[in-house]
């Protein structure tokens, strides 16, 4: 389970006792570091470091990190907001304790995700992960609702030794073909056995269809869990993969053409133990409920794509016919719609029955992905909205026409289109806070600037290395 109470200064209820104990079995174990993870809002990971012994402290008292880390760009240039960006000032970075684990790619470290406040114990309203935990917490509240969902992460696999910051992709094999799987064998058995030793249950993994690329997925959790988790997965097959001499790039478009690597989330509401995806009168064995979620998701889809699809290099991946789910169109098991209704197979649909949301890649901060996710969700089920006609095939051969007829329209191109659709829609800007949705768009305009006159050659160069 995640904690989902806020941190307060001096250590929630047991918290410095549970600490104590977890620093002194931690190093008892040869643990002699544990690394406090937070993702930014231009998608990457920071970290502060203390040691075993100081887990105690850091639970009661915080960790100091500067708060202008949320208006970083990916290649670390700082943009400002009315209220962030500054050098002035200080949050604390508190270990959720529940999700720490042992590091089994990385010996003698452990990792736990943080929460951020203020040096005056209040939220900070920068932080994705606070906000992802309220917005749940409230569902709960207000609606009676939990979730359950799941991050798909694909990556490519490139030698260590390819010079200049190039790529050079470490297997030969085709796209899901034995060979591939044979060739990274040894890297792929020891990281499935990390995972396992971390407590990460996988579904399964995969070779992929782009040059070197791979894919890797868990089983479903709470949101909040699910957001660590990824973050979790990707540290635990980079640690991996560099003691095998190999490199590795989650960023959406590794190279300029082909497909490029997603991020996408599954989802699923659920309502005192019942999944409302199945079982239910409406289309595909939806309830109501679960139909207007959805439909909340399709409506919101073009501003969602600023918070789902941040990077400049993003929209490399974002082209039709790609399987990247590119148009506001929803269909049954439809792996060219970018919002595909999961029904599972018959006999477990009870449990599997999902959302996949495919324009999402890893430059997302999956705390705010899921976020807006579910606060679009949520609204499509407050205003009863109803899913337009399904389509089947790719969207991209339908006539004009038929396509207005439909609903079925081009999601933003690029991420200046992104950022006009996200600045005016109201729900994504509320769900977030002003100060977050503030810092949002800051980036995204810094992003768009880091990149201003270059082709889409030196783009994905640009952001190769960096998520």
């Amino acid at each position: 389970m995640t904690t989902l109470a806020d941190p307060v200064p001096g250590g929630r209820p047991g918290d410095v006792e549970r600490a104590t104990a977890l620093g002194a079995e931690l190093s008892g174990r040869g643990v002699h570091g544990i690394v406090l993870s937070y993702v930014d809002t231009a998608g990457i990971g920071r970290v502060k470091a203390i040691p075993a012994a100081k887990l105690a402290s850091a639970a009661a008292w915080g960790v100091g990190m500067s708060p202008v880390f949320d208006t970083f760009l990916a290649n670390d240039a700082i943009v400002t907001t009315d209220v962030l960006g500054s050098p002035d000032g200080d949050l604390r970075l508190y270990p959720d304790l529940d999700q720490l684990v042992v590091l089994a790619g990385q010996p003698g470290w452990a990792w736990a995700p943080v929460d951020r406040i203020t040096q005056e114990g209040e939220r900070h309203p920068g932080c994705g992960r606070t906000v992802l935990r309220r917005i749940v917490s409230r569902s709960a509240e207000r609606h009676g609702l939990t979730f359950k969902a799941a991050v798909e992460i694909e990556w490519a696999v490139g030698r260590g030794d390819a010079p200049g910051g190039g790529f050079v992709p470490a297997v030969s094999g085709p796209a899901y073909g034995a060979t591939r799987q044979v060739e990274l064998s040894d890297c792929l058995a020891d990281l499935l056995a990390a995972l396992a030793a971390q407590g990460v249950d996988v579904d399964q993994v995969h070779p992929e269809y782009a040059a070197g690329q791979f894919e890797i997925s868990v089983a479903a959790a709470d949101p909040v869990a699910a957001a660590d988790r990824s973050v979790l997965v990707r540290q635990t097959i980079r640690a991996v993969s560099q003691r095998h001499g190999l490199k590795v790039s989650f960023s959406p478009a590794v190279l300029a053409q082909g497909v490029g690597n997603g991020g996408h989330l599954h989802l699923s509401a659920w309502r005192d133990g019942a999944n409302l995806h199945s079982g239910g009168a409406r289309r595909h064995g939806m309830t109501a409920e679960a139909e207007s979620f959805a439909a909340g998701i399709l409506a919101r889809l073009p501003a969602l794509t600023a918070v789902t699809a941040p990077s400049p290099a993003s929209y490399l991946r974002l082209r039709p016919s790609q399987w990247a789910g590119v148009f506001t169109a929803w269909g049954r098991e439809t792996r060219e719609a970018a919002l595909r209704v999961v029904t599972g197979t018959a006999g477990v649909r009870d449990q599997a029955a999902n959302l996949e949301v495919k324009p999402v890649d890893l430059a997302a901060n999956p705390y705010l992905a899921l976020a807006c996710l579910i606060a679009a969700g949520l609204d499509g089920l407050g205003s009863a909205l109803s899913l337009p006609e399904e389509i089947s095939g790719d969207p991209a051969r339908l006539a004009p026409a038929r396509a207005t007829a439909r609903g079925v329209r081009r999601l933003p191109a690029s991420l200046q289109e992104a950022v006009a659709q996200f600045r005016t829609d109201d729900v994504l800007r509320d769900a977030l806070g002003p100060v977050l949705a503030d810092a949002v768009l800051a980036v995204r305009e810094g992003e768009l600037a880091a990149v201003a006159g270059l082709d889409d050659e030196q783009v994905a160069a640009a952001y190769r290395w960096v998520y």
